[in-house]
């Protein structure tokens, strides 16, 4: 085993090289329950659910280390319907000294709800080539902090990061509200 690596990622390409997490995403749990509420309109959970991103940022090993945080992008028509992107809201909702919000990484075509997808190859197809960056972009030997809500099997955030580093990129770690599928001890 990889040191730092989960049972899931293992034998996996992994594009992204570090990730932090403020919990787990367990049915029925408290985290799991705001998360869905945020996504759902529950726009006032902003400043609860950054506080716990912003711990596990600051907790990280990468922290000092970001040049841009960067929201995993919705596709246009899905944030017009939901009337927001609650990786970018989440994002305005970190502190850091030094990072700035980097809004160049696109969804350039719409995918079906992850949720929908029953295997995690069925997610990784769902995503593949669906995100670019911006023409002008300002990525080329950066370090970047990609910020979602959960990681589930991280087929979103693996195509992000690749997208990422096709783009010049030096490191693409990871930040999350929580991590779904762990079997906590």
């Amino acid at each position: 085993m990889v040191e730092g690596m989960c049972p899931d990622c293992q034998g996996k390409e992994i594009h992204f090289d570090q990730i932090a997490r403020a919990g787990f995403y367990k049915v029925g749990e408290a985290l799991q329950k705001m998360i869905v509420a945020f996504k759902k309109g529950r726009t006032e959970l902003d400043s609860t659910l950054g506080f716990l991103a912003n711990s596990a940022l600051e907790g990280s090993s990468f922290y000092n280390d970001i040049d841009f945080l960067v929201p995993v992008p919705l596709h246009w028509s899905r944030r017009l319907s939901r009337g927001y992107n609650q990786s970018l809201v989440l994002t305005k909702k970190l502190k850091h000294p030094a990072a700035k919000i980097n809004t160049d990484l696109v969804r350039i075509r719409r995918t079906k709800s992850q949720p929908m997808m029953a295997s995690p190859a069925a997610r990784a197809r769902n995503v593949a080539g669906a995100f670019a960056v911006r023409y002008g972009h300002q990525f080329a030997g950066k370090k970047v902090c990609l910020v979602d809500d959960i990681k589930t099997t991280g087929a979103t955030l693996n195509e992000c990061a690749k997208t990422l580093k096709e783009a010049g990129t030096a490191k693409v770690f990871a930040l999350v509200l929580a991590v779904a599928g762990q079997n906590i001890v």
